[in-house]
Order: structure tokens, then C-alpha cells, then sequence
């Protein structure tokens, strides 16, 4: 129960800073709108003084460019809906199975005993302990990825001056862990921060790249890398299970399928006949 109540009030508090970050970005959209409406004017008379390109023309070019992508943003925004309602929708049933499982743990060993002959039954309880270490692994490389997410974001931040740079960086780290429109959300403090500091949109789209960098080696590299070593799996087959996990089941897919695959591993090693996916799987030498 107290396990159940901790990752409750995470959940919670990672709600309740989405919620207070939006919040204060609103508060600082009258002077990005100030701002965004002056930098549309620059640009346009920009392009009427080098180009020659008219008022008129560009607003025909607007209309055309809104007219063939609105399709797209709305099938975006109801994707991101979607990846977001269904993680909150996993905020509230992981921890109602979780204490299922664990209120009727008793019960489910007993029939995993039933399934396999009375002289198994050591391996069985060594497999058991072991999937639960594997788990236990798993979240601890997790944590890992988010702080050296964190930490990336913050150093991103820094070094282009962003005011509050390393509370930024850990709270979009954070609010990752929502699919979608946690890391936007995430971003757009900042952005606006940058962009109000600075007086110039260059910051803000630094402070976008630095971020879909990130996020990027978050995704590709240090994943696969962090985690995969604590579940002495190797990078390539964390990368396929990502992959494959994601085509099947999403986002839930990319995160619980590495969990999965460490678990065949560990069978596997077990297994004298699995003896080669244990060498697919494993580092090598």
C-alpha cells in the first residue's frame, strides 16, 4: 500500500506540474502575442521589401498552406489526445492491477506451480525471483534516463542563458513521462521565457531544438543504453523491442516491451535448449 500511495502522489504531482506549467504560460501569452504579432509584421514586410511579395499574396499563400494542412493538425491533435487520454487512462489501472497481483500473489504462484512437474518447482521460484529483479532494474534504469534527461536539458538551457534553466530542464524531463503533450507543454515556458528575455524568437526556437535533440537521444541512444545494461540485454535488441513494442501497443509497447525481453532472456539463460536466443540477446564477451 505505501508503494501504491508513492507512485499515486508522483502521478499526481506530475499532473499538477502539466497543469502549473500551462497556467503560467498563459499568464505570459498577452506579451508573446505582442511580441508573435510584431515578429508576423517584421517578416511580412520583409518579404514585401526583398521579394515583392504583397500583402495580398501572402495572405492568398496563408489560406492555401491552412486550407491543405488543417486535415493534418486535427489528425494530430486527436492522435496526441488519444496517447494522452489512454496514459491517463494507464495512470489509474496500473496501480488497481498492481494491487490485484499483488493481494492474490499466493494464488497466482500456486497455479504457476500446477503448470510445471513437482521437480521444477526450485527453477520456477528461481525465475519468479528473478522477473522481479529484471522489474526492479527496470525502473532503476528509468530513473536513470530521466535524470540524465534532466540533466541535458538543464546544460541545453544554461548555455543559452534561459533564466530558472535547471528547474526547466527537470520539469520537462519529468512531464516526458506524458505522451506527446507533456514534452510540449514542458517546452513552452521556456520558450516563452527565452523569448521574452531575449527579445528574440531565435531563443525560443533554440530552446525547441535543444529539447527535440534531447528527446532524440533519449529515444535512440540513451534508452537503449541505460536500461539495457541493467537488464543485461544488448543495445540492438532493446532497439527492436522498442520498435516492435511500439507498432503493437503504442507507447505502453516501447516501455514494456524491454521488460518483456529481458524476462525471455533470463529463461533463456535457464533454458539449455533457448540457448540461442540467450546468446541473441545477451552483450557477448
Amino acid at each position: 500500500m505505501i508503494s501504491i500511495i508513492i507512485l499515486l502522489v508522483l502521478a499526481i504531482a506530475a499532473i499538477g506540474l502539466l497543469v502549473k506549467q500551462f497556467g503560467a504560460f498563459l499568464t505570459e501569452w498577452p506579451v508573446i502575442k505582442v511580441k508573435l504579432e510584431e515578429s508576423m509584421g517584421e517578416f511580412s514586410q520583409f518579404l514585401i521589401n526583398y521579394y515583392s511579395i504583397s500583402k495580398e499574396q501572402q495572405g492568398h499563400f496563408l489560406d492555401q498552406l491552412f486550407n491543405q494542412s488543417s486535415g493534418d493538425v486535427i489528425q494530430l491533435i486527436q492522435q496526441a489526445i488519444s496517447a494522452s487520454a489512454f496514459g491517463m487512462v494507464l495512470l489509474i489501472l496500473v496501480p488497481v492491477f498492481a494491487v490485484l497481483i499483488l493481494y492474490y500473489r499466493n494464488l497466482l504462484v500456486e497455479v504457476v506451480f500446477r503448470l510445471f512437474p513437482g521437480e521444477r518447482k526450485e527453477a520456477i521460484k528461481n525465475i519468479l525471483f528473478l522477473t522481479i529483479n529484471t522489474y526492479y532494474n527496470f525502473i532503476k534504469g528509468m530513473f536513470i534516463v530521466y535524470a540524465i534527461v534532466g540533466v541535458l536539458n538543464s546544460l541545453g538551457l544554461l548555455v543559452l542563458g534561459v533564466p530558472h534553466a535547471i528547474f526547466f530542464g527537470f520539469v520537462a524531463a519529468i512531464l516526458t513521462f506524458i505522451p506527446y503533450v507533456g514534452i510540449m507543454v514542458g517546452a513552452l515556458l521556456p520558450m516563452a521565457m527565452a523569448w521574452i528575455t531575449f527579445n528574440s524568437i531565435w531563443y525560443a526556437v533554440g530552446v525547441a531544438a535543444i529539447f527535440a535533440f534531447v528527446q532524440y537521444l533519449e529515444a535512440n541512444v540513451i534508452f537503449p543504453v541505460a536500461v539495457s545494461n541493467r537488464l543485461n540485454i544488448n543495445a540492438l535488441a532493446t532497439l527492436v523491442a522498442i520498435i516492435v513494442g511500439g507498432i503493437l501497443w503504442g507507447v505502453a509497447g516501447m516501455i514494456l516491451f524491454v521488460p518483456f525481453l529481458a524476462i525471455i532472456k533470463l529463461v533463456a539463460d535457464l533454458h539449455p535448449k533457448m540457448k540461442t536466443w540467450s546468446i541473441l540477446l545477451g552483450k557477448g564477451n
